[in-house]
């Protein structure tokens, strides 16, 4: 019988090991998890819910969403796709439900669903899960492999490592030869201390563009204001397609919002029409756009130095101009960033050009496959990541098994 150990017990590593036993009966499969829980990063998604893929099914469009992979990925995804992935989980039990922004959820809403499939699916299928076994050592004896572990040392003819963003195991993989590509964060929210977001945590705009001055990084895409500053999809979307360039900049810049994604002149237009219109209503009791949240358009128009009690009639051409410039172009400074929902995701890993991504084995070394995070792989928020993850745990289970 031939050994199958995966390192790491993420999304990746379980899809594997699931996949290659039922395919394999033959295949004694081993999971090896260096902490005292698996599956934690299941957990945490999607706030709790688990965004397991995205309603897009055709490969050209999908790759698009991957600052990082967007080409290896293509061929990958024309052998396991979104499709399938919903197929896979509904079959084993797990009813899937696609929200309006074709997010993919468990219909629980719960991650817990998602875990509890896994367990269930590798206790049936003979998989050996082994927590808080830490990997300190990978040997090569000619095809086959020798893991050196806190508590053991395990023989595997194939071996897959989807240990994520783990710089031990990337110590030993350059020992092998394989080069890294510096780990910098991605999916990450924005650090802003400004009056004009103090004390309105919670509020969102639903289509707000965004853009990194002094730069050419630009995005679209709902805005979450919170107690440190901004988060939401527009602003995660930025941080995967800027990651390099940010950590470059060490999360000091500036960036300009506009809070409708209309044309200045647009806006204008719609401010001395409301003037007309409404001439001896107070500006600060009514948004003029249905798209701003009543609180912050009291913020816009204190910040554009508009008394509480001023009607429209009031209002001055220097006044419309900075209201106007509010609205759609609001600068801000950012000072750092911060973790979004606990969902650590990293641009970086292993170098993608030594991969052969029909197995997503090693082109250095042959049944050493990688899956996950630990390649220099990432996208976008939206069940991107998983998708990666799904579809090259699929790929090492069905090149294994042939």
């Amino acid at each position: 019988m031939k050994r199958f150990i995966v390192i790491g017990g993420g999304a990746a590593g379980f899809f594997a090991a699931i996949n290659a036993a039922e395919m394999n009966s033959d295949l004694e499969v081993i999971i090896l998890e260096g902490g005292n829980e698996v599956l934690q990063k299941v957990k945490v998604s999607g706030g709790g819910r688990c965004n397991i893929t995205n309603a897009c099914f055709t490969p050209n469009e999908l790759i698009e969403f991957y600052p990082r992979g967007k080409k290896e990925l293509r061929g990958p995804f024309h052998q396991f796709m979104t499709g399938d992935t919903m197929e896979w989980f509904e079959s084993r039990g797990v009813p899937l439900k696609i929200e309006d922004d074709n997010r993919i959820f468990p219909v629980s809403n719960s991650s817990q669903t998602i875990i509890n499939c896994f367990l269930e699916r590798a206790d049936k299928s003979g998989v050996k899960v082994l927590k808080s076994t830490r990997v300190k050592g990978i040997e090569k004896h000619q095809e086959k492999y020798k893991v050196i572990t806190s508590e053991a040392i395990f023989k595997a003819d194939y071996l897959l490592i989807a240990s994520g963003s783990n710089n031990k195991v990337w110590d030993i993989l350059e020992g092998f030869g394989h080069k890294i590509i510096q780990p910098v964060p991605s999916l990450f929210t924005f650090n802003i201390q400004d009056k004009r977001l103090i004390d309105i945590p919670g509020i969102s705009v639903p289509k707000a563009s965004v853009k990194v001055l002094n730069s050419k990084l630009t995005e679209q895409g709902p805005l979450l204001i919170t107690h440190w500053g901004l988060s939401g999809p527009g602003i995660l979307k930025l941080s995967a397609w800027g990651a390099l360039e940010l950590y470059q900049k060490n999360y000091q810049f500036e960036i300009e919002v506009n809070w409708l994604s209309k044309r200045t002149e647009v806006v204008v237009e719609i401010l001395k029409s409301q003037k007309k219109k409404q001439a001896k209503k107070q500006v600060i009791l009514r948004s003029v756009f249905e798209e701003i949240p009543k609180r912050l358009w009291y913020k816009f128009v204190e910040a554009a130095q508009i008394s509480e009690t001023s009607q429209w009639a009031q209002m001055s051409n220097k006044q419309l101009e900075n209201l106007t410039n509010i609205l759609t172009k609001s600068n801000f400074k950012v000072h750092g960033k911060s973790t979004f929902k606990d969902e650590f995701v990293t641009a970086g890993g292993i170098d993608l050009k030594e991969i052969d991504f029909k197995r997503f084995e090693s082109k250095l070394h042959k049944n050493l496959f990688f899956a996950g995070e630990i390649l220099n792989i990432d996208a976008i928020t939206g069940g991107f990541n998983f998708q990666n993850a799904w579809t090259g745990g699929w790929i090492v289970a069905n090149s294994i098994s042939k």
